[in-house]
């Protein structure tokens, strides 16, 4: 299946949860005018993984901007690729983001939580 590559497992490593709750998502790769096509993401506070059949390299700046589909904030930042799965998509890591933008995507996270689960939120208190 890797074809002799080592697949680091990324998922293990993600420290914030994740949802895929995001819509509009726009990406632009700096210094290239070229459209992306992508499928939707899922996204934490830190980053996101964002479903592409476009290869980036590692270290590259992409500019990403969204809505969050519960409460319609437009999300903007720049983004760092940190790993690229050829043909599946890339995770990036947020290089520049508001505070106010991580408060709405964290906010974005507990109402997608508390509608997925709400015994568990209910557990929780």
């Amino acid at each position: 299946m890797t074809q002799g590559h080592d697949v680091k497992d990324y998922t293990a490593q993600r420290t914030a949860p994740r949802i895929s709750a995001i819509r509009d998502l726009s990406v632009d790769y700096e210094g290239y005018s070229e459209s992306i096509v992508t499928r939707p993401p899922d996204i934490s506070t830190r980053g996101m993984f964002i479903n592409t059949s476009r290869v980036f390299p590692e270290g590259a700046v992409l500019n990403v901007q969204f809505c969050l589909a519960l409460s319609g904030i437009e999300i903007r930042s720049r983004a760092e690729v940190r790993y690229c799965l050829a043909g599946v998509g890339v995770g990036v890591e947020f290089v520049e983001i508001s505070p106010e933008s991580i408060a709405a995507i964290q906010h974005e996270i507990e109402m997608t939580d508390r509608q997925i689960s709400p015994n568990k939120t209910a557990a929780r208190k």
